[in-house]
């Protein structure tokens, strides 16, 4: 009898996990119809991918961290430069999409990739009037590297379990119709959280 309660738990546990699987590739393949203009270098992956667990510095020398610290939400994680025209455009849609989006289940993660000082991540976050987002760095690009991450700026979607499920390489309206549905639509709601 013992056995046969661990085999339907074992059983129903599985199904919950392909279900819940299923549904996730559905709102991924969903996302995947709302890409117009710059969405439409997003590139969703068939099956997610593993991310790195190499650490990174948090802002303004408060230690280090890994991906791992945000496992349990959803991340836009943009590799970005202070010398990079494109991610100087680009920083201000991410900060509206943390603000719109931001929450329990979503988080916008900056990180500076490669020799950034401290204080030009400073100006530049000054400069473009951005107040909500991190000023992480990766000073040796252990997670850039790690990542594959080749040329700036590169956006990546991770899922809540830490897997890379996709990417957009440049830079993109982040603000955009298109990109904020794409969100709306794999976090499962209408608009903030």
């Amino acid at each position: 009898m013992k056995n046969l309660i661990s085999a339907l738990v074992y059983t129903a546990l599985s199904l919950g996990a392909i279900t819940g699987g299923t549904a996730v590739r559905a709102d991924l393949d969903a996302a995947a119809l709302l890409r117009e203009g710059d969405m439409k270098k997003l590139v969703i992956h068939e099956v997610p991918q593993a991310t790195s667990d190499a650490q990174f510095d948090l802002a303004d020398g408060a230690g280090k961290t890994s991906l791992e610290a945000w496992r349990g939400k959803y991340v836009l994680l943009n590799f970005w430069a202070t010398w990079c025209a494109p991610c100087r455009k680009e920083m201000p849609m991410l900060s509206e999409l943390q603000t719109e989006f931001g929450g329990d289940d979503f988080e916008v993660l900056t990180i500076a990739t490669g020799r950034n000082s401290p204080a030009g991540i400073q100006k530049f976050f000054e400069e473009t009037g951005i107040s909500n987002l991190p000023r992480h760095q990766d000073p040796k690009q252990a997670l850039a590297s790690q990542m594959g991450i080749f040329g700036l700026p590169i956006t990546v979607l991770i899922d809540p379990e830490g897997r890379e499920i996709a990417r957009l390489r440049g830079d993109a309206d982040w603000s955009s119709d298109s990109a904020k549905a794409i969100l709306a639509t794999i976090l499962g709601e209408d608009g903030g959280s």
